[in-house]
């Protein structure tokens, strides 16, 4: 799946995704959970990587002092910065992340590693332990399953949003992006699933694994 795919089918759906998701977290009370955990572990600067429209950049810009979004999508980024003038957002991949080495304390990653393969996902997180400080964390959430969409499967979408697209999305297995964290020097400090939220959500089983880069 090439990151041209991607960033065609974000930017088509940019405007109709923030008008669904811009307030999603309000029906989602274990993620923000998780997000206000991740943020009482990190002291400095908190990067949401794969922002889209930056509605979860916002949630955590509202507690915490230094936060930044990136997004493959200029589209999106372009809806991010008029959605939330006061933060900073850029266009960039997660597989070559616009920063210096050791430059943030924490990542955020919902649902933005879904559409990458195995290797490519395992280059991203060997990126995110390059950016991160040493003992720096990382929150990593994906889908796991669906009705009809087992762990390890692929789901193509032609349509999205009324929008023609071209978009693989992966059901991934907790265990393997586990491994592939640990592989990039990460140690998973907790790992969270639940069910999906009937009428909140698109009705997935979903993971979330938080993992803190080894000093």
């Amino acid at each position: 799946m090439s990151e041209s795919r991607i960033r065609d089918t974000y930017d088509t759906v940019a405007a109709a995704y923030f008008a669904a998701l811009r307030d999603e977290l309000s029906g989602k009370p274990v993620d923000r959970a998780l997000l206000d955990a991740l943020l009482e572990l990190c002291p400095g600067i908190v990067a949401d990587v794969g922002c889209g429209p930056g509605h979860v950049t916002g949630y955590l810009a509202a507690r915490h002092r230094a936060v930044v979004g990136v997004d493959l999508s200029p589209a999106m980024v372009e809806i991010a910065r008029g959605a939330y003038p006061g933060l900073s957002f850029e266009v960039g991949s997660m597989l070559d992340l616009p920063v210096a080495d050791d430059a943030w304390s924490g990542i955020v990653a919902f649902y933005s590693i879904i559409h990458l393969p195995p290797v490519a996902r395992a280059r991203a997180f060997q990126e995110f332990a390059r950016v991160l400080a040493p003992g720096g964390w990382a929150l990593v959430a994906f889908h796991v399953s669906a009705s009809d969409q087992p762990p390890g499967s692929t789901h193509h979408l032609d349509s999205w949003f009324g929008s023609p697209v071209d978009l693989d999305a992966f059901y991934l297995s907790p265990a393997a992006v586990a491994d592939d964290l640990v592989a990039a020097g990460f140690s998973v400090m907790a790992s969270t699933e639940r069910a999906p939220l009937p009428g909140v959500e698109y009705p997935s089983r979903r993971c979330y694994l938080l993992a803190q880069l080894d000093a």
